[in-house]
């Protein structure tokens, strides 16, 4: 089925294209992008200059967007990418003396510490899920729409990387060499 002028034009209408509105429209989502980015991540500086860069590519593909019913989905996708690459990035990289001198210091408590260290250890795609669910409050069917897979899909990887983490946090203490 193909959309006829009229139709495509007040779709296209209603995706924010000028400033002001994209603006508004990516304010009213920021507190969860922010949380989003921060839990993939693990410093408030990483995570505003993830959102700084989810903005910016959203910006620049803005016009890409059809449905504007989808334009959270569309941010968190994007902004998802974006952590998944600085992730990548941090891996690779090699912090100096001076770049950890600058990150504040925030006393974490020895369970979050453990937490995150077992979140890191689970399968990525499991991951997701976990973080989007309970981290973020997202229902399975946001997060189902989010991956583009269906929602059955996310309720075993949820599954799954649940049973991961038990297992992680089971033999954490356990060392198996001699």
């Amino acid at each position: 089925m193909t959309m006829s002028g009229a139709e495509m034009k007040r779709v296209t209408a209603a995706v924010p294209l000028e400033e002001t509105d994209f603006v508004k429209a990516l304010m009213e989502h920021s507190d969860q992008l922010y949380s989003i980015a921060y839990s993939y991540l693990g410093n408030r500086n990483d995570a505003l200059e993830a959102l700084q860069e989810t903005t910016c590519r959203a910006w620049m593909k803005r016009r890409t967007l059809k449905d504007s019913g989808a334009f959270k989905t569309w941010l968190i996708r994007i902004l998802i990418y974006v952590c998944i690459d600085e992730q990548r990035r941090m891996k690779k990289a090699v912090p100096t003396a001076a770049e950890h001198m600058q990150e504040a210091v925030i006393h974490n408590s020895t369970e979050s510490m453990e937490m995150q260290w077992a979140l890191s250890q689970v399968k990525v795609k499991y991951r997701h899920v976990l973080l989007l669910k309970y981290y973020n409050d997202m229902t399975l069917a946001e997060i189902a729409v989010l991956l583009g897979k269906p929602e059955g899909t996310v309720k075993t990887w949820q599954h799954k990387g649940l049973k991961q983490l038990r297992t992680i946090m089971k033999n954490r203490g356990e060392w198996d060499g001699q």
